[in-house]
């Protein structure tokens, strides 16, 4: 098994992990599904310039904000929060499972997993 089909394994695990977390807290299903696409509205910066579209879809696409809304989410005992971070973890997951990553300014094509 080469480094690439492990990342790739790890990224699936992860995913299926999230869904079965998001279950089991009772959320809708079809919800999860509803929304599992939309952090890719993030590829919008792209329609101005390929820097800003990169900065745009990479604050979409890092662990960053999510996990801050999962810590939100227990101090502020809000479920919405929580939903919404499982789905945007996945997705990440997802995304990376399929070899998308984080994109480089120079090239949309340029991930740091792979170049696509």
């Amino acid at each position: 098994m080469t480094v690439h089909q492990i990342v790739r394994l790890e990224n699936g695990m992860a995913f299926a992990l999230c869904f079965y977390i998001y279950i089991q807290l009772g959320f809708p299903i079809w919800l999860f599904f509803v929304l599992l696409l939309v952090p890719d509205m993030t590829m919008i910066g792209y329609a101005l310039n390929e820097k800003i579209g990169a900065i745009v879809y990479n604050v979409g696409h890092s662990f960053t904000l999510p996990l801050l809304f999962t810590l939100f989410s227990f101090y502020f005992s809000n479920d919405y929060l929580l939903l919404i971070s499982i789905i945007w973890i996945a997705h990440i997951f997802m995304d990376r499972l399929f070899g998308f990553g984080l994109k480089y300014q120079e090239s949309f094509k340029n991930t740091h997993i792979q170049r696509l």
